[in-house]
């Protein structure tokens, strides 16, 4: 079966259009996995961006760095929430509240 001159000519801009599409996608996700910090890949997958295993390790470090001190103001934080809870559900802090209202009934 051999293609005619109209077959053709009724092709060509479906294959211009296709190629025009798949570049302006391949173009707008290789845009978007920059923009979020994703590592751009070659035709065979190997990782492209970052360029150096030194620009990697220095974020993870930093990244590393930020999730301990979070780590640790988190667990500051729920120590003093203890701390609070136990003050609040505290016998004694019941007994001197009750002191007090007889405190200030009497005076009056």
């Amino acid at each position: 079966m051999a293609l005619d001159a109209m077959t053709i000519d009724a092709l060509a801009p479906a294959v211009i259009v296709g190629s025009v599409v798949f570049t302006a996608g391949w173009i707008f996700n290789n845009w978007l996995r920059m923009r979020h910090g994703y590592p751009l890949e070659n035709s065979w997958g190997k990782s492209v961006y970052p360029s150096s295993d030194k620009e990697a390790q220095a974020r993870i470090g930093l990244i590393t760095q930020e999730n301990a001190q979070l780590r640790a103001e988190v667990s500051a934080m729920r120590e003093r929430l203890e701390t609070v809870e136990r003050i609040v559900t505290d016998r004694g802090f019941n007994v001197a509240r009750e002191i007090e209202a007889l405190r200030t009934e009497r005076a009056n």
